[in-house]
């Protein structure tokens, strides 16, 4: 099993939203409405939204894949914060937004994760960024560990909202310069 990772080109929008599509919901909590689920996919992961990120030079997109087959992706966006509860907790001008980070259930154990956890917060060193931070929902266990596994501490909270339902997240941040890019 070779696992490796690759920054995302105008072309990958198809396996992009197909990663979405089958993602997505592994980072809701228990009881979130399927319609809600689908909502926020066709109005945030479809594979025109997906070219509109891949063209945007203030986001970058990773993907790993396991033997050439992508398995997962993230996505960091360079910029402005308009959540007031984050900008309340992050510096915008020195921070990047680790905004996706997805990989296929089949998937999870298997390194793949970690992998594009290194390739991204690598990225987001070379672009510049002296932290990371991201929204994870407080009832996501797993991710939670994962991202503490990694360095993300809990700093704030704010609310996400997916579909017609809002979600309490935890907002997490990682210091970039004790990592090695």
């Amino acid at each position: 099993m070779a696992i490796t990772t690759r920054h995302g080109v105008i072309g990958d929008e198809p396996v992009l939203h197909d990663l979405a599509a089958r993602t997505f919901g592994l980072a809701c909590p228990p009881g979130t409405r399927q319609s809600d689920i689908d909502a926020f996919i066709a109005t945030n992961l479809s594979e025109d939204n997906f070219a509109h990120y891949l063209a945007d030079p203030n986001r970058i997109i990773v993907i790993v894949s396991e033997d050439d087959q992508p398995t997962g992706y993230a996505m960091l966006v360079v910029g402005p914060i308009a959540d007031p509860d984050v900008a309340a907790v992050v510096d915008a001008t020195t921070s990047v937004e680790l905004s996706k980070f997805y990989v296929a259930e089949e998937q999870h154990g298997t390194g793949a994760a970690g992998a594009l956890m290194a390739e991204t917060l690598s990225s987001a060193a070379r672009a510049g960024a002296k932290s990371c931070w991201l929204g994870v929902n407080q009832h996501n266990e797993r991710a939670a560990k994962f991202y503490a596994k990694h360095g993300f501490e809990i700093i704030g909270t704010k609310r996400f909202l997916v579909g017609s339902e809002w979600h309490d997240d935890h907002i997490r941040q990682l210091d970039l310069s004790s990592r090695n890019g």
